[in-house]
């Protein structure tokens, strides 16, 4: 890219929500702009009604742009999406603001996919108020799976903490017939290949967590360990994946062991969010497994709060710094991969190589 600074889009979220008041807070401070150029995509007048609100964010100013292809470096971008004339009613969750939150939601997604944009940072939707018969997603990460045609692994990430879900949005009662040997393989490919591009660590050590109490007691409290998690272990280290388990949840991260590893595979939602969550209050969720970098933070809408002024951007603002440094960790991991030397003959087993044999001949 050279000089030119990361482009992030930010998509502002539930207009009723403190998905604005987080993004305000966070570029307020003249540095962010410094760093990479933002560009919103939501609603002008929506951030000029939550500024008023906002006492920090006097020095938060921003410009309209058609596109993010017109950005101004070192300025707050604005792309308008949907109808400007709708009204904001902070707590109140309103049909008009969840097809704004998909309108902003689906203009950024364009622009990132015509690499007007380089990573995308989303502000939290209420998942019921986007529902329609055109957006029929349960969050971010199913939508935007969708779009890039990938599979979509979720995980949570913070300096001390990350943990990746083997499933994501579904009922718990539905969780146990989901969990297969070969899901869990899938999803520990996919976690070892983004701990490694996306986040700098060259041989990560991944911790599997059993879907039942005591991770099922050899059966007394369910078999899924027997029959699906831990055979899809012992398949990924065939596969050279350091993958460890199935681990009882409540005794890896009560006894601290869960620092031992590069990341956690969690079986389903709650069982990874909630300590995750507990212990990195700041975190941030990413998607990981497609062509695209999008992160958020780690809270939702937050109606109770909404409009007081009193929202915590940290999480927020993280999101923002981890699509930037995923972007940069990502583009390092392909210039150091794009003509990598010929392995030893020894790792396909076969003979030693000299470090003659791995220069090519000439003429």
């Amino acid at each position: 890219m050279g000089e030119q600074r990361v482009r992030v889009g930010i998509a502002c979220g539930d207009m009723n929500g403190v998905g604005y008041e987080v993004v305000i807070k966070s570029l307020s401070d003249g540095r962010m702009s410094e760093m990479f150029t933002p560009v919103l995509y939501g609603s002008s007048k929506a951030l000029a009604y939550h500024k008023n609100r906002i006492e920090e964010s006097r020095d938060f100013s921003f410009v309209v742009v058609p596109s993010a292809r017109e950005a101004r470096p070192k300025r707050i971008n604005v792309v308008n999406c949907g109808d400007e004339n709708i009204k904001v009613e902070p707590g109140v969750s309103t049909a008009e603001a969840g097809l704004m939150a998909v309108a902003s939601l689906r203009a950024a997604v364009a622009e990132l996919k015509s690499g007007q944009i380089d990573a995308l940072a989303t502000a939290p939707i209420n998942k019921e108020n986007v529902q329609s018969p055109e957006f029929g997603y349960t969050g971010h990460t199913e939508f935007l799976a969708a779009e890039f045609g990938g599979e979509a692994l979720m995980v949570m990430c913070s300096d001390m903490l990350r943990v990746g879900l083997a499933t994501i949005h579904v009922p718990v009662a539905k969780v146990s017939g989901m969990i297969t040997k070969e899901l869990v393989v899938s999803r520990l490919r996919a976690l070892r290949k983004t701990l490694t591009s996306d986040f700098s660590i060259v041989e990560p050590r991944i911790a599997v967590l059993s879907l039942n109490p005591h991770a099922g007691d050899g059966g007394l409290m369910g078999d899924e360990e027997q029959h699906a998690i831990r055979p899809a272990v012992e398949q990924a280290i065939g596969e050279k994946i350091l993958a460890f388990g199935p681990f009882a949840a409540d005794g890896l991260f009560a006894s601290g062991s869960y620092r031992k590893y590069d990341a956690i595979l969690a079986m389903y939602h709650d069982q990874g969010l909630i300590p995750f969550k507990s212990l990195s209050p700041e975190g941030v969720n990413f998607t990981a497994g497609l062509s695209a970098i999008r992160t958020s933070p780690d809270h939702g809408v937050a109606y109770d709060i909404a409009g007081h002024g009193i929202a915590d951007p940290s999480s927020m603002r993280n999101a923002i710094y981890a699509a930037i440094d995923i972007f940069n960790s990502r583009n390092n991991y392909k210039t150091i991969t794009k003509n990598p030397l010929r392995r030893f003959e020894r790792e396909r087993g076969g003979a030693d190589l000299s470090v003659r044999d791995l220069i090519p001949e000439v003429g």
